[in-house]
């Protein structure tokens, strides 16, 4: 087990899967103690609330500062990099502070990860930074440039970096479901920015295993994505609509600036050199060959759109929070 006897820091984490990763690691881990960096005390209050016993402290403070960075990475054996600017919104209106959390954060977190003699670090991705055209997603692909090249710096000794992907996480603050049940629980009217656009789903303990999958098995600059369903919005919404007994009253008002009508995963370029292992795609940065039998397409939102009946079964899942793990998480094709 990675996590065992280990010192461990989660940046962010406070956040959705952040918060979620901390459960998971004092459940079943074994982990001798976590670490929090995150900007927000009331969030920090509340968990102290919720773990009042745990191995856990906390820090005030943000991937920014350079000082706070070296100063809690200190004794440090794994850092779990969830701290982001992660709204499309938001970063498409303030670019530069999303660079400032995204770029130079993650540079932070590398410079002291490899100067605290750190074991491994995971950063955490999105498919936004797949051929990206958001500040989001070129913020976070430039994080994946850093986190992988990291490994091949000479003043690096033998820290492992490491990045995950994937898509939408559902219930998560500001995700498209928690958004449309509101609407509808309001009776208010749906806003559907394009009735075509996709999206991948998964649930939040997919996400959390994706996170442990990586940890787990790294070498050292690979990129690690879960095989994913689905969904078109106006699908979903339809879905969550039943789901509350009411009939959907919806209105299409068009994709905002920097939206994608579908999201990608993996690029054609990088299917041509992933490999699939437990349901995984692992993209490694020099590796030339593959061994998936489509390499000439890309991973792509479209193309892995499921029924009703599959997305309802994934909804279930995350509203009963399951604890899953790889072997028995469904994933859909």
């Amino acid at each position: 087990m990675v996590f065992k006897d280990k010192v461990v820091l989660v940046t962010g984490g406070t956040g959705s899967c952040g918060h979620q990763i901390v459960r998971r690691l004092l459940k079943d881990e074994g982990v001798r103690q976590i670490r929090i960096l995150s900007r927000d005390e009331k969030k920090q209050y509340d968990m102290k609330k919720e773990f009042p016993d745990a191995p856990i402290r906390y820090f005030i403070g943000d991937v920014r500062n350079t000082r706070r960075v070296r100063e809690v990475m200190h004794g440090i054996d794994i850092v779990l990099h969830t701290a982001a600017m992660k709204h499309v919104t938001f970063c498409e209106e303030h670019p530069f502070e999303a660079v400032q959390t995204n770029v130079l954060g993650a540079q932070n977190i590398i410079d002291a990860a490899i100067h605290e003699n750190v074991e491994r670090v995971v950063a955490l991705s999105t498919d936004k930074a797949v051929k990206p055209v958001n500040a989001m997603g070129i913020t976070k692909a430039l994080m994946e440039k850093l986190v992988i090249e990291a490994n091949y710096l000479p003043r690096n000794n033998s820290t492992k970096f490491c990045c995950v992907r994937y898509g939408n996480v559902v219930n998560t603050r500001g995700t498209v479901v928690p958004f449309f049940r509101h609407l509808i629980k309001e009776e208010k009217t749906a806003t559907i920015t394009d009735p075509k656009m996709t999206r991948f789903l998964l649930t939040l303990n997919d996400a959390v295993e994706l996170v442990f999958y990586a940890a787990r098995n790294t070498e050292g600059g690979e990129i690690f994505v879960k095989k994913a369903s689905a969904t078109n919005l106006l699908q979903l919404a339809k879905i969550l609509a039943k789901e509350q007994g009411k009939d959907l009253k919806y209105e299409i008002i068009g994709k905002f600036p920097g939206e994608k009508i579908h999201e990608l995963l993996l690029s054609e370029d990088e299917m041509a050199r992933a490999e699939e292992r437990d349901g995984f795609f692992i993209l490694k940065r020099h590796k030339q060959t593959s061994n998936l039998e489509n390499t000439d397409k890309e991973y792509i939102s479209k193309d892995e759109v499921v029924s009703d009946e599959a997305i309802e079964q994934l909804l279930k899942r995350e509203d009963a929070k399951e604890d899953t793990s790889s072997k028995d998480t469904l994933y859909f094709k």
